[in-house]
Formats: C-alpha cells, structure tokens, sequence
C-alpha cells in the first residue's frame, strides 16, 4: 500500500480568480513553511514560472464561469481532471482547486469515485467557535436537494471528519432548522429529526441559524441550498462588519486612541473569522481526498488547504469516512 505521506499535494495551478500567481505563490509557501511536497497541474506556458515546484502538464484549462458536467467530460486534459487523476493513481495524497465548483466536484467524483454507500458527497467546512476547537457544517453546498437519508449521512461523514481533523470523540450534532423545536422545519427537517433521533449520532437536536457562529454543536447539518445560503449570509456580514470597523478606526484622535486599545483584542478574532485561514472545505464521501477552495483564495488560503488536504490523506480520513458508512 502507497504511503500518503510520501506523496505530494497535487494543485490546480489554473483554478481561481487569481490563478497563476496567487496559486503558486501559496504552493511554494505550503513549501517552505509546512514542509508538503507539492505537485502543480496546468499548461506550461499559462503557468509560467513555478518558483521551482514541479509541474504536471496538460493543455486546457476549465473556466470559473465553464458549464461544469460538459466541461468535466470535454475538457479531459484540462488542470483539474488530471489533479483528480494524480489523487486516484496514487501520485498525489489529494488535490486542491479554487477553481470552478461544480466541475472540482465533478472531476473529483468521476476520477476518484465515491465511497460504497456514499449517496451523495458532500461539502463540510469550518464553523469557527471561539475558544475551543471549529465546528464542522455541512452540506456547504454540493447538493441542492436532499432526502433526509441523505442528511443523516452527511451527519455521518461529518462526524468522522471531525474527529480526525480537530480531535473531536463522539461529535454532537444538530440540525438547522427555524426553530429548537423538533417539530419545527420543512416536511425534509422534521423527518430528519426523526431519523438523526434513532441514528446512533450523538444527536442534540435543532440549531438556528443565529447559532452557527459560536455554536456549541460540534456538527451542524442541512441541505446544500440552506447550507450555502447561510454560509454566505455570515460571510458577506462579517465581512461589511470588519469593513465598517475598519473604516472607523483611526478617523480622528478619539477613534485613533480607542484603536490602539481595542486592536489587540479585535485581531484575534478577525483572525479566526479570516476564510483564508480556513483552509478550504473537504468534499466528503469520494475515494480520496478533495479540499475546494473559495474562488477568490490568496496565497495564504491555499498554502492553507494544501495543509488540510495533505493532514487529512495522511490522517486517514478517507478510511474513517469507509467505516461511519460502512457501520451504519
């Protein structure tokens, strides 16, 4: 059996809205400071200098605003299909994309395949809770419309992913809903809550969408329509938050002064609240490891998925994924 850790992280050198530059930028800096090999995936003469990583070739690219499933299956030399190859022939550990969506997922699911049992993959991403370790949220986004069997795996999966990426034993799990009632919600909600009850998951019930910042669950799980939703509801509010503080600060003697008095309290949780220090959200359920990160990603984001996704193969979340929906 290969062993993950000798394998580079493959990356999508072409994939996002600041593609080359900022990918490779942040390849090298997953480098240099974490130590990861990495493996760069695009045309030579688009990618230009690699700052000396190594570099996969191919001859097309898929574009952010691309048709995602036709693209998949037209462009089979494009960056992100042979990312997905090098993960499935056992020559990178995982691969990293902030690149188009739909067609990561594709690509991802169509080259690696799904888990046996794995209805749907799913996308789980990092709910920041402060002073203690980040929850886990799915689905983010992969799927717009769920049955509630679908959900209750996706609780599974995200269960397991927790435990290997933060240490969590025995996660707790609730479910978004308009209300803590358990027969609040949509006619999907209230049979979840039905069938999350009898799963086996510690399940603790509804959570509201005022909870999900902060929240004591340790899993949190909805649809992909509401899961998207809500995630760029709160990224688009703490971002005109920060943006508006921002604005204040430093406007005249009394802001200045109140500034140096609160910016070493208000950086820290800036920091947690910072998507580029989330390292990109984990496509869940495929037979390997997929970290998609956000389209408008910096150096610094990508440096931090390249981490994740070379923490995760090497952790084995990929086999803790196998059992949580083997065991069920």
């Amino acid at each position: 059996m290969t062993d993950l850790a000798t394998l580079p992280v493959a990356v999508d050198a072409m994939g996002g809205d600041f593609a080359p530059s900022e990918i490779i930028a942040g390849a090298k800096r997953a480098q240099e400071e974490f130590g990861i090999d990495v493996v760069l995936v695009g045309p030579p003469a688009l990618v230009g200098d690699t700052l000396g990583l190594d570099i996969v070739s191919c001859t097309e690219v898929i574009a952010m605003d691309d048709e995602p499933g036709s693209s998949v299956r037209t462009k089979k030399d494009s960056s992100l299909v042979r990312t997905a190859e090098l993960v499935r022939d056992a020559k990178a550990c995982a691969m990293v994309s902030a690149g188009n969506t739909g067609a990561t997922m594709g690509s991802a699911l169509l080259r690696m395949g799904r888990i046996k049992g794995v209805q749907r993959p799913c996308i789980a991403t990092k709910l920041p809770r402060f002073g203690r370790q980040p929850g886990t949220f799915v689905d983010a986004g992969a799927n717009t419309e769920c049955t509630p069997a679908m959900l209750v795996q996706f609780a599974r999966m995200a269960s397991a992913f927790a435990t290997v990426r933060y240490g969590i034993e025995n996660p707790t799990v609730s479910l978004l809903s308009n209300g803590e009632e358990s027969k609040k919600g949509t006619a999907l909600v209230k049979e979840t809550h039905e069938l999350l009850s009898a799963s086996g998951l510690h399940f603790v019930g509804n959570c509201e969408g005022r909870d999900l910042l902060g929240n004591s669950t340790d899993v949190v799980v909805t649809d992909g329509f509401t899961g998207n939703v809500a995630l760029k509801a709160m990224e688009g509010t703490l971002a005109l938050l920060f943006g508006e503080l921002f604005k204040i600060f430093g406007t005249n003697d009394e802001t200045k002064a109140a500034t140096d008095v609160l910016l070493p309290y208000l950086m820290p949780i800036a920091e947690q609240l910072d998507p580029d220090n989330a390292g990109g959200a984990m496509l869940l359920g495929l037979e390997g490891v997929c970290i998609i990160s956000h389209g408008s990603s910096s150096a610094k984001a990508i440096m931090n998925a390249i981490k994740v996704g070379h923490d995760m193969a090497v952790g084995g979340v990929t086999a803790s994924l196998r059992q949580a929906i083997s065991g069920a």
